[in-house]
């Protein structure tokens, strides 16, 4: 039988879980990379809420630099802080669609979302905004 170390809120809290993914990104130059973290829940949340826009009551899919701004959201210094501000993900999407790419996937893949449901935050809307 299985014994179980139960953690209280202190420990929850105080547990440093958000991890670090190096990235070689061949495309941006010899033995260049960069760090991808894993997204606390808000962060991910927040990324989720921006697949989405409202107007006029009715919603839509926000498919707009997907890419980019996922892994504007994920790339992260040494020191573990963002790289990108919100206001560089235009900017951002002008780069290589397979260095992105390579980079949205790992984002994908260490933060827990599959292909299916990036697709499923961006399907289901009809014309009526319901």
């Amino acid at each position: 039988m299985t014994e179980y170390n139960f953690l209280g809120r202190d420990d929850i809290l105080d547990i440093e879980d958000i991890e670090t993914h190096v990235v070689p990104v061949p495309e941006w130059g010899e033995n260049a990379a960069v760090r991808l973290k894993v997204l606390s829940a808000a962060e991910r949340d927040a990324f989720e809420a921006s697949t989405v826009t409202t107007k006029g009551g009715k919603q839509k899919p926000n498919l707009a630099n997907l890419r980019a701004r996922l892994v504007a959201r994920c790339m992260v210094d040494a020191d573990g802080k963002r790289v990108f501000e919100s206001g560089d993900v235009a900017r951002l999407g002008t780069k290589s669609s397979k260095a992105l790419d390579r980079l949205f996937s790992k984002c994908q893949e260490i933060n827990g979302f599959s292909d299916k449901d990036i697709e499923e935050m961006t399907e289901d809307f009809d014309e009526t905004g319901d």
